[in-house]
């Protein structure tokens, strides 16, 4: 069997997430009876970088998942783009690696990106893409409060309670806000993220960004561990997985 690494792209609308569950349809199903299509109809297991939550959207997703000897990269890329098809699911790049590779463990680094559009008009070309927000929001003032949040912190105010990580502590290495037109933008990396980390920074950031909040109050509420002094959660559809990162880049 020659394992295979692959970069995927998905809109994550109408999708349970990434993960099987026991209704609905999963990113990793579509994936999965495709490369059975490949694997003389025998079923075929994958590990992914990040296992994204339902209507959250992927440019850069990487997964693995081994296959019988003999497949070309492009052949793997163009049969699984085939077998998945209608579904918005699609692999950019496919690399043969080695068989110790890991999707999920051998990842450094995850790159988010979360879209706010800030306007009256709700959207059309954004639709599923971002989350509108009609009151105006100091992109500014959001900036500066999420400098409080990088570094090495318990997380515990920004974690969902279905998270199943063992350790609340993690390292945020990156989280910028930046307007562009409408589009208010987030930007957030790290090694890797607690569950629904991302869209409890940014719905806490928003009522900074609306005046609801003191800039000062996101490092009190981090400083409390409690996921009552936190924001809200912003919604799935402005989230979208943009890199995953190696020691190599499987894809260079």
């Amino acid at each position: 069997m020659t394992r295979w690494a692959l970069k995927l792209e998905y809109d994550g609308t109408g999708f349970v997430g990434w993960q099987r569950q026991a209704t609905g349809v999963s990113i990793q199903e579509i994936l999965e009876q495709a490369a059975a299509k490949l694997n003389r109809g025998e079923p075929v297991a994958s590990i992914v970088a990040g296992r994204t939550d339902a209507g959250v959207h992927a440019e850069g997703q990487v997964a693995h998942l081994d296959l019988p000897e003999g497949y070309r990269a492009d052949k793997v890329r163009d049969a699984l783009n085939f077998h998945m098809k209608p579904h918005a699911v699609v692999v950019v790049r496919a690399a043969a690696v080695a068989d110790g590779f890991s999707a999920r463990f051998d990842a450094i680094r995850r790159a988010y990106r979360y879209h706010i559009l800030n306007r009256r008009s709700r959207p059309a070309l954004l639709l599923h893409r971002a989350w509108h927000v009609a009151a105006p929001l100091d992109a500014d003032a959001m900036h500066r409060a999420a400098r409080s949040l990088l570094g090495r912190h318990d997380f515990t105010s920004f974690r969902a309670a279905s998270c199943q990580a063992k350790s609340p502590l993690r390292t945020l290495d990156r989280l910028d806000v930046a307007r562009d037109g409408d589009v208010v933008t987030v930007i957030a990396e790290a090694r890797s993220f607690l569950h629904h980390q991302v869209r409890n920074m940014v719905g806490t950031l928003r009522m900074v960004g609306d005046g609801t909040w003191p800039e000062e109050r996101i490092a009190a509420a981090l400083a409390s561990r409690s996921r009552a002094a936190a924001g809200p959660t912003a919604p799935a559809e402005g989230l979208a997985l943009t890199a995953v990162s190696y020691p190599v880049d499987p894809f260079a």
